[in-house]
């Protein structure tokens, strides 16, 4: 059982506002605002008085659909400890997948921004008995009016996050976490990192995503540290931030690194302990040069939304594997066959994850919910991956977007990592298309790093050495920028588009 099995995030809240009121929880660059704990829980009390006045009862949902800001992180954290469920929504939906969204949430109100308000009101105008659009300044040193509401009970099993998937083969699912599951979750990032009240995160994945939710919030909001929490990723601004704010330790994702690799920097950071990259697999060579470039240690992991983020994590030490997500952290892990049944070292199948971050369910999906988690606890992630002799994963792809040319069947991140070897690449994510002949058949989508010319017959060339003729991709599309989600994890299904013309 998780030690955070009897608390909620309201209890977290307290515990830091009492202790510690004027340590700072976030710090937000672009106003150069700093919100303490003190003020965390100030802000919570008139935000729930502001929902009580406005009948909105405890337990009801609430949405976001904001980018990242001083308010969005007060709103994020202080409707789950106010004793609502809140619903981050996607900034990269189209108003057709959002009003379907926003319709099957349930949410009441909806937290919305300046930037994007033509956005959120046409998707509010296809809903029928649509909630309520709320626009706010996230910059705003203060949202409500002071007041104070009567505290309600909180129950450590209530929902406190109902996060929807990315939705690459129709309607997002509903990802329901409870306090309990996210607290697990938050407290396995901090142990395994031992991040302390001294620590401090520079994150600008986005709040309307599991990783920034989880990882570069509750993690350091758990362990009394702090946040450094720009409106977004800019590369020019990245290592100033990380050397003015002397944070100890960074968040990424691969796509981060890509384009951090690609800047001109070049000094050492000696006073971060270490990187983190997740959602997406970091391509070893991308790995090793970071390191070497920046004089920062970065630790590669993997997370699921339906597991509160984390599921597995390097270690510390030297016994980290480039190309792997690492070992299980704060869950039970296992690979399973076709039958179900376990499969031994080395032996690919599906991934199959138990623990207290597993999610309550999907909401108003209980088949669904059925399909993903077996009466013992066990959750499918359809993930395709490998346990070596000393208990690291490996992921080899996704079950479906494996592709399966001639019945050989080919994990998309090999294509993927042996083009980014190649100078001219910068990014490169690998699909299956139809094939008469074989089924399927191999095609590439492509970024080219600036000033690089695309040359298809050298990337044949480099392809077939270092994959063989088999392996080697046949079709080709050169794009501005990859379709990804809100994390940088790239959306393979929707990459299809480009080669169906």
């Amino acid at each position: 059982m998780s030690a955070f099995s009897s608390l909620t995030i309201r209890d977290v809240l307290d515990r830091h506002a009492q202790a510690r009121p004027d340590a700072p929880f976030l710090l937000a660059p672009e106003p150069q605002r700093t919100l303490t704990y003190g003020d965390l829980a100030a802000q919570t009390n008139r935000l729930a008085a502001y929902l009580r006045a406005r009948d909105f009862a405890p337990g009801s949902t609430v949405a976001l659909h904001l980018h990242n800001g001083y308010q969005t992180a007060a709103l994020f954290v202080g409707l789950m400890a106010a004793g609502y469920t809140v619903a981050p929504l996607n900034l990269l939906s189209q108003a057709g997948q959002l009003s379907q969204v926003i319709a099957h949430s349930e949410a009441r109100l909806v937290f919305g921004c300046r930037e994007y308000e033509d956005l959120l009101r046409k998707a509010l105008a296809q809903i029928a008995n649509a909630p309520e659009a709320v626009i706010i300044d996230i910059d705003a040193a203060t949202l409500f009016p002071e007041a104070s509401a009567p505290r309600i009970a909180i129950a450590p099993t209530d929902i406190a996050l109902l996060m929807y998937t990315s939705g690459t083969t129709g309607m997002p699912k509903g990802v329901q976490l409870s306090h309990a599951n996210l607290l697990a979750g938050a407290s396995a990032v901090a142990g395994w990192h031992g991040l302390g009240e001294s620590d401090r995160v520079l994150s600008s994945l986005p709040l309307y995503h599991i990783n920034g939710q989880v990882i570069g919030t509750l993690a350091p909001f758990l362990s009394g540290g702090s946040i450094v929490a720009p409106h977004r990723f800019s590369a020019s601004q990245w290592w100033d931030f990380v050397d003015r704010y002397r944070c100890t330790w960074i968040n990424m994702v691969p796509t981060i690194i890509a384009y951090l690799l690609a800047g001109d920097e070049t000094r050492k950071f000696p006073h971060v302990r270490f990187g983190r990259s997740a959602s997406a697999p970091l391509p070893p060579d991308q790995h090793k040069a970071f390191e070497e470039r920046f004089g920062v240690s970065v630790i590669e992991a993997m997370g699921m939304t339906e597991c509160a983020s984390i599921v597995f994590c390097n270690p510390h030490d030297d016994r980290r594997r480039y190309g792997s997500p690492g070992l299980p952290c704060g869950v039970e892990a296992g690979i399973v066959g076709a039958d179900g049944a376990r499969l031994g070292a080395n032996e690919t199948g599906e991934i199959v994850l138990r623990g207290p971050n597993v999610m309550a369910g999907y909401f108003k999906a209980p088949d669904k919910t059925t399909e993903a988690i077996d009466g013992d606890g066990w959750l499918r992630t359809g993930d395709l991956g490998l346990r070596d002799a000393d208990g690291f994963y490996f992921i080899t792809g996704r079950l479906k977007e494996l592709i399966i040319k001639g019945g050989e069947n080919i994990a998309p991140r090999e294509i993927d990592e042996a083009l980014l070897k190649h100078p001219a690449v910068l990014e490169a994510a690998a699909v299956g298309v139809p094939d008469k002949a074989y089924g399927q058949d191999i095609a590439v989508g492509l970024v080219l790093r600036p000033g690089a010319i695309f040359d298809e017959q050298a990337l044949v060339g480099w392809c077939e050495n270092e994959l063989g003729r088999y392996k080697t991709p046949r079709q080709w599309r050169v794009l501005d920028e990859l379709p990804k989600g809100p994390s940088g994890k790239v959306q393979r299904l929707a990459l299809l588009d480009f080669f169906r013309a």
